[in-house]
């Protein structure tokens, strides 16, 4: 022990002996804490080989992790990044012959005239819609309350005498009225003879939607407005309709649902038959979740077909299917021998239908389009060419599209405008983008990003160019991903179908208030208006029936305003 500046310490020095390691626990074997690398070799050309293989080794493991890491930005973005796929076209271009493009559009732009320029912008604030309050509708019912003054208030001070109304100022104001319920008293009077007190008579029994049932066409129309229409489930109908007063339990409401779809089959039938003669459609599929009674606690997973007709059947029509197979789309399409243009995304469950020929299979853009945005980030120039190449496709056809409306041009003039821009303009663009694919295939790494979406697009170009022969044909699948949006819109609300019947029955009433909507129509009055029609009628002619799809269907004359 060594004394320390400290009173209260001091060093205490122990000696240590070191003892070899073989001494120590001799019975325990020894675990080396490394291993040995074998050694390397003398010859200089088989440490370069070893070197290169190491090196490949090495780049090999860094794409993986690359693409790895892709995926997971690509998973994460999905779950919690924006979902609209933007594409800036103001960035700076990557490529020169983008660049001079861009400088020649913006030499020519700043050249022109001031009078062009004055031009363009009063067409510009033209298009622009007005501010301010707009004028209420004229064709809400007005209700006239007069605001008057006493007599005592309109004595002239100078002579004494009342003042006369000479004129008004009316200002409007927009009010509501909950919705609510009413009962209808079908009152039939009976007759008999007054003399022999016998031949007892009675007006005959109204006609109902539902037989012996109490719901009118008007409380029918709105739950299937309310449901399939504005994606409202019947858990929050119930409590919606429990504040008028009335307990409609969500059972007897789909028992009601199922009725209803029942009456409009023959009205989708209709409709499905006529989309099947288009000489274009467009299809996609979304899952359709419901529950199996055999599988109690669980549901499967079953898809809702979607089939858009072309302008000249222009009807949506919902099918339901209870597995992911090609089934469903047989046994629309296929089983009933359709012939022409189908426009989907690239999914092999679609490949057996362009076997025979009968079927003419056409690209989607926009899923072409998806890929490469996705990629974006792992390779941004070759995606970015892609994306403002595609982004030119585009607005050649807004282009048209501007053109057409307007000339106010009829559907075979507007077909001729539009193949002769695809053929002047959109033709050039597509040919050298593709062999710019061509050329870059063999540069990239088969499983990336990059590499996944230029095998996309090459292994469809003859269907991704197809639109180009046609100015009927359409360049994206985008309808068909508009009208699913329906499906999940409220698939957010109801979750699933009670059953397979259940998803049967919300695929009819998807179809009539799709349709509806597609052409501009109000849901709950063609369901209203149909189901008195279809009461009255169970069975129409054929003719009769194809006035009353959405296409054709006359609104009723309007009945008078309630005064309460």
């Amino acid at each position: 022990m060594l004394p320390s500046a400290d009173p209260h310490t001091a060093t205490v020095k122990v000696p240590v002996v070191s003892v070899p390691a073989a001494q120590v626990g001799a019975e325990r074997p020894t675990i080396p804490l490394t291993v040995e690398a074998p050694p390397l070799p003398d010859d200089p050309a088989v440490l370069k080989r070893m070197i290169i293989e190491l090196l490949d080794a090495l780049k090999k493991e860094q794409h993986e992790r690359e693409g790895l890491q892709h995926r997971l930005d690509l998973l994460l973005r999905r779950l919690y990044g924006p979902k609209a796929e933007r594409f800036d076209p103001h960035q700076p271009w990557l490529f020169p012959e983008l660049a001079a493009d861009a400088a020649t559009n913006t030499a020519v732009a700043e050249s022109a005239e001031p009078a062009v320029e004055n031009q363009a912008d009063e067409a510009v604030k033209a298009k622009r819609k007005g501010h301010g309050r707009k004028p209420l509708p004229k064709n809400l019912p007005r209700r006239r309350l007069e605001h008057t003054v006493p007599e005592a208030q309109r004595l002239c001070p100078c002579c004494g005498i009342a003042c006369a109304k000479f004129a008004e100022d009316v200002k409007e104001q927009l009010d509501y009225k909950p919705a609510s319920l009413f009962v209808w008293q079908h009152v039939r009077f009976k007759y008999a003879c007054q003399q022999c007190h016998d031949h007892v008579t009675a007006a005959p029994a109204p006609v109902a939607v539902i037989d012996k049932g109490i719901p009118g066409a008007g409380l029918l129309a709105h739950i299937a407005a309310c449901k399939y229409a504005d994606h409202q489930p019947l858990y929050r109908l119930e409590r919606i309709i429990s504040r008028h007063g009335m307990e409609l339990s969500r059972s007897t409401m789909c028992d009601w649902m199922a009725h209803v779809a029942n009456m409009f089959r023959p009205v989708t039938d209709l409709m499905a038959t006529l989309v099947r003669q288009s000489r274009a459609l467009h299809t996609d599929a979304t899952k359709m979740p419901f529950l199996d009674p055999l599988v109690p606690g669980k549901t499967r997973s079953g898809q809702m077909w979607v089939y858009v007709g072309d302008r000249d059947h222009a009807f949506n029509i919902f099918d339901f299917w209870r597995d992911h197979s090609a089934g469903g789309i047989d046994a629309f399409l296929k089983n009933h021998h359709y012939r022409g243009h189908l426009n989907a995304d690239a999914l092999n469950v679609y490949d057996h239908l362009f076997v025979g020929g009968d079927m003419v299979e056409v690209g989607c853009w926009t899923h072409c389009r998806r890929n490469f945005y996705d990629a974006k980030e792992s390779d941004p120039a070759r995606a970015t060419f892609v994306l403002a190449r595609i982004r030119q496709l585009y607005e050649i056809e807004a282009e048209a599209k501007k053109l057409i409306a307007e000339g106010a041009m009829a559907f075979a003039a507007a077909d001729v405008l539009r193949f002769r821009l695809r053929q002047e303009k959109s033709l050039a663009i597509v040919t050298s983008l593709c062999q710019w694919l061509e050329g870059e295939q063999t540069k990239v790494l088969p499983k990336s990003l990059i590499g996944q979406a230029i095998n996309y697009a090459l292994r469809h170009q003859a269907a991704l160019t197809r639109f180009l022969s046609d100015g009927f044909l359409a360049v994206d699948n985008n309808v068909a991903e508009q009208a699913l949006r329906h499906i999940a819109l409220g698939r957010k609300n109801w979750l699933f179908a009670g059953s397979a019947k259940g998803a049967e029955t919300a695929a009819i009433l998807f179809t009539v208030t799709s349709s509806c909507h597609r052409h501009g129509l109000d849901a709950f009055a063609y369901l209203r208006d149909l189901l008195e029609r279809l009461a009255h009628d169970g069975q129409p002619s054929a003719e009769q029936l194809r006035a009353w799809l959405p296409d054709r269907w006359q609104p009723p004359a309007p009945e008078p305003a309630d005064s309460t």
